[in-house]
């Protein structure tokens, strides 16, 4: 017998069902593309604590109701404090945000997340750091934040950062969607099912009753297979991705890039390069270094990173780009963010060593990360 609950107050943001030993959590805003809003974070991040102490719960199944698993944070709620002279309200969104991508990170218990349509920003930060993510045909992934004024955040530098060659780089500062194959193929996702076998998945998950990874990998592997990428894809072009993303800036990648296009013509490469000259060049600049720095550190200092560099982002201290791309992006919708510092020449070490630093206020504390206990191997391996 099923039991269904919900959240307290704003209409069932979460849904909340146990079946069996499975505890399944179903986002619950479709209009809005399920973004997350405050409410539905710090009830995801409440939910999971209470299962992690509760042992009649095995696994955590993560999915979205409606077109979208989850297309990000609720942004547009983060710019309307910052707007009305409260940039802390909104960091504190992201505070909570992390605490709950890194309790993810380093869960007792295995989660799967069913990715069956749109998964961009903190939608992929409340799946990828999870155990067992399924792709489908419907699944769209891209991290959008530089055309935002904003930089892949979530862990993003850690879990990108993790990805075959520089594909974390290109994924990170284009903002390049990714189908479900391609997931699958760089590892995003752990494993690809078609939707109209995803209800048979999920019994098969009931019946295994089971928190052994291996039991639950082999449950969803009777139900999955690797799809055939696209011909145009941009993962059969690893080779010249790693060749011009492992450049050490930003301006030497457009320069390897333009040398390519030169030398052949492939709108896949325009493209690449049209996407960079798109976004913002502060946000390119501080992304490119954040994922450097996450392929040598572990996911709690990854998180600790972004939170500080989030909080500059929104202090506009150093650039407005945040609030002038979501603007442009979100609430205009011109889609012409007037970029300042205009051009990534513009941009010295120092500014960008700016968004590396503490936030210089009295009242105001780092990321504080809970402490993780009794945890399997799998979550040890990121700390």
């Amino acid at each position: 017998m099923a039991s269904v609950s919900s959240t307290n107050g704003e209409s069932d943001q979460v849904l909340v069902e146990q079946k069996s030993s499975v505890r399944i959590l179903t986002l619950n805003r479709p209009k809005q593309l399920n973004a997350l809003s405050s409410v539905m974070v710090n009830r995801l991040l409440e939910l999971f604590l209470a299962c992690a102490e509760d042992s009649s719960v095995k696994l955590i199944i993560l999915k979205g109701n409606g077109r979208a698993f989850c297309a990000g944070g609720d942004v547009a709620a983060v710019v309307r404090d910052i707007n009305q002279g409260n940039w802390k309200l909104g960091a504190n969104y992201f505070r909570n945000e992390f605490t709950m991508n890194y309790v993810m990170a380093t869960y007792n218990k295995p989660q799967v997340s069913i990715l069956n349509g749109i998964v961009m920003g903190g939608g992929a930060g409340a799946s990828i750091h999870g155990r067992f993510r399924v792709a489908t045909e419907n699944s769209l992934f891209a991290m959008p934040e530089t055309a935002l004024g904003l930089f892949p955040d979530v862990g993003a530098s850690y879990f990108l950062s993790k990805l075959p060659g520089f594909f974390g780089e290109y994924v990170g500062l284009t903002g390049a969607r990714l189908d479900g194959a391609e997931m699958l193929a760089c590892g995003l996702a752990t494993h690809f099912v078609k939707s109209e076998r995803l209800s048979l998945l999920e019994e098969a998950l009931f019946k295994a009753d089971s928190s052994n990874p291996a039991v639950i990998s082999s449950a969803i592997g009777e139900f999955s297979h690797i799809p055939n990428l696209k011909k145009n894809s941009a993962y059969h072009r690893l080779n010249t991705i790693n060749k011009c993303f492992s450049r050490r800036t930003v301006e030497e990648i457009i320069i390897a890039l333009e040398t390519e296009a030169a030398e052949k013509k492939d709108n896949w490469i325009s493209s690449t390069i049209e996407s960079l000259k798109k976004a913002s060049p502060m946000s390119l600049k501080i992304s490119l270094r954040s994922i450097r720095k996450g392929r040598l550190e572990g996911i709690g200092k990854c998180l600790a990173r972004e939170f500080r560099m989030v909080c500059h982002v929104m202090r506009g201290e150093i650039s407005k780009d945040f609030i002038e791309g979501c603007r442009a992006i979100l609430l205009d919708k011109d889609r012409n963010p007037k970029w300042e510092p205009s051009k990534v020449e513009l941009i010295s070490d120092e500014m960008v060593n700016c968004y590396f630093s503490k936030v210089n206020e009295d009242d105001w504390e780092d990321l504080k990360l809970p402490v993780r206990s009794n945890l399997p191997a799998y979550a040890i391996a990121k700390l």
